[in-house]
């Protein structure tokens, strides 16, 4: 068991923490449990709170700059204040929600290149905070979203890569202030009139939107931009659709009405 140690805002000898997950596999909507244990330093501290936050990087469009940044977008308080003595040892356990909109990190197991959620831990002490190193979590698809994922694997369509974007869809609700993205390159028969489709997911308890986009120009999915295609899954029914000829005929449709085929 490696603890981190507190000192840059506590003073050397101060407080040591560590954060356990006890499975860092999860999927939207679902739990992560665990345990944050501190060892107190060298002398006696009074702790003001104990809280955890999820963090992921997102792009950030700024005028004609983008940037990247870590952005939270979720904190659970685990624990008010207390008195640690010198040398003692105060476990807590948690359960941290995950949001319905947290972006996926894996697919059949393996990682998105370009997308990290962890876990950030954050104890103050008199008045100064100090956050330990992210811990990772592995955000995998709910049933719906890997059942579309795989009608696109099934089309030809080889992902890229897959990132958050700071901003909001237009027409679709949210509660995050960032969307992912997943990247995909196009198969021979698309190719010719597709550059690049990207796949947004935004899920609800019950359903989710799915947003569709070809060839990114700039942010596409930001206000005064319109997908090519926008529809509701609900879970209950996702099972039952043939979505390879689903997103086919959308594909088909877009292309005719740009003209791209």
């Amino acid at each position: 068991m490696v603890f981190k140690k507190l000192m840059q805002a506590m003073g050397v000898g101060g407080p040591q923490v560590e954060t356990v997950l006890h499975n860092p596999n999860t999927t939207p909507g679902g739990t992560v449990t665990g345990e944050v244990t501190i060892l107190g330093g060298q002398h006696d501290s009074e702790i003001l709170g104990v809280k955890l936050a999820l963090k992921t990087r997102v792009e950030v469009e700024s005028g004609d700059n983008e940037y990247s940044s870590n952005l939270e977008y979720a904190k659970l308080p685990i624990s008010g204040p207390f008195k640690l003595d010198d040398g003692a040892r105060y476990s807590i356990p948690f359960q941290m929600p995950i949001p319905w909109e947290a972006p996926l990190t894996h697919f059949y197991g393996q990682p998105l290149r370009g997308t990290t959620v962890g876990v950030a831990t954050e104890l103050e002490v008199a008045r100064a905070v100090d956050a330990t190193d992210l811990d990772p979590i592995a955000v995998h698809p709910l049933p719906a979203q890997e059942r579309v994922l795989t009608a696109f694997a099934n089309l030809g369509f080889q992902f890229r890569n897959a990132d958050c974007e700071r901003g909001r869809i237009r027409g679709v609700h949210q509660e995050l202030p960032f969307y992912q993205e997943i990247e995909y390159y196009p198969p021979a028969h698309y190719a010719r009139g597709i550059k690049q489709l990207e796949v947004t997911f935004v899920s609800y308890p019950r359903s989710m939107e799915v947003v569709l986009e070809l060839d990114k120009r700039g942010g596409v999915l930001t206000e005064g931009h319109d997908s090519f295609a926008r529809f509701t899954v609900d879970y209950a029914t996702a099972g039952q659709t043939d979505w390879e000829q689903r997103l086919d005929g959308f594909l088909q449709q877009a292309g005719r009405r740009k003209g791209l085929f």
